[in-house]
């Protein structure tokens, strides 16, 4: 029934049960990291629903012309993106609310928008399907806003819903929808899905996505590499392996390049290097920047698992930050000083 979707056949197979028993909910809610494939999943199942499947895989967000208006969007103002909540619907009866805005928020206009939709009769079949993409991304105003519209949808309509945590989300939306939880896959099935879109370093591409496959096609290798140097440069001065100034050179240049703006690529790429000091740490192999192994188990071998501790720990209140458009260079420095007073 749900074709073309690699790995988590156990999500796939209950979704499909729903769909023969005919007791699909509707609130879904799809939760699993970044890349995995959540929103491929909502879009898979809306075109088994729906029909038109080549019109709805036009709203994928990663086709390049879709990133490109988003990109466009960041330039606006925040009354112009409040003035016109952005929405994709290439299919009439299929709709995507997603991250807006250089901090990539779900909007309150945006879900304004979306319980006045919800009330139109579709215009093909007998249901309607809206995807909020990244839910946990809605502020307190937004998520209460879509609370409305969940406490009594039309019967003509069914939400997804994706987040990362499901515990970012509020009880009462938590409440209202039937979770399904997607895993990274296997090795073996990252390889298949590589080889069968032609990506090139395949294995390396398999090794930094950690079992996501919308990481593993996504992923700029040159602008990871850029961000990598600049972010094992901060955990050598944070474990004291390195001088302060050592740092200095990459905080002063990270605000220059328009392609390394958003921390959240800085944090997630500090998240990579954190896991695989700790792999290091505790002697294991599962390394994903294997061609630093050297560096990293260095740095694994001046540092307490205390520290690595604290170092997720305050890369998690960064994350935490992001909505407040924290400054990079000044958040770094001071994960950095905090840091190298435990090492």
């Amino acid at each position: 029934m749900i074709e073309d979707f690699y790995g988590n056949e156990r999500v796939v197979r209950a979704l499909e049960i729903m769909l023969a028993q005919q007791r699909i909910p509707q609130t879904l809610l799809l939760v699993g990291p970044e890349g995995i494939g959540k929103a491929t999943l909502a879009r898979r199942l809306a075109a088994y629903l729906l029909g038109g499947k080549e019109e709805i895989e036009r709203d994928d967000l990663s086709l390049p012309q879709n990133l490109a208006m988003m990109g466009e969007r960041e330039k606006w103002s925040a009354e112009q993106r409040a003035e016109d909540p952005l929405l994709l619907a290439s299919h009439p009866d299929f709709v995507t609310f997603p991250p807006d805005g250089p901090l990539r928020q779900i909007s309150i206009q945006q879900m304004r928008l979306l319980k006045e939709l919800a009330q139109f009769k579709p215009l093909k079949g007998d249901r309607r399907v809206f995807l909020v993409d990244k839910i946990d991304r809605a502020g307190e105003q937004a998520a209460n806003s879509l609370l409305k519209t969940l406490e009594e949808p039309p019967d003509h309509l069914m939400l997804i819903l994706t987040a990362q945590n499901i515990y970012d989300l509020l009880p009462t939306i938590r409440s209202r929808a039937v979770p399904l939880y997607l895993v990274p896959l296997q090795p073996e099935e990252m390889r298949s899905f590589v080889a069968s879109r032609h990506l090139d370093e395949p294995e390396r591409r398999i090794a930094l996505a950690g079992g996501c496959p919308g990481i593993a096609i996504s992923l700029d290798l040159e602008a990871y590499e850029r961000r990598r140097e600049a972010m094992l440069a901060l955990l050598k001065v944070s474990a004291g392996v390195a001088p302060f100034g050592h740092w200095l050179q990459y905080s002063d240049s990270l605000g220059g390049g328009r392609q390394d703006k958003r921390l959240d690529d800085f944090l997630l790429v500090l998240y990579s290097l954190l896991a695989d000091i700790l792999a290091a740490h505790q002697h294991r192999d599962e390394i994903r920047n294997v061609d630093i192994r050297d560096e990293l188990e260095q740095l694994a071998r001046q540092v307490s698992f205390d520290w690595i501790r604290k170092a997720v720990a305050i890369t998690d209140e960064l994350f935490g930050l992001l909505r407040r458009n924290i400054q990079k260079s000044i958040a770094l420095d001071a994960f950095a000083i905090e840091l190298r007073g435990m090492s």
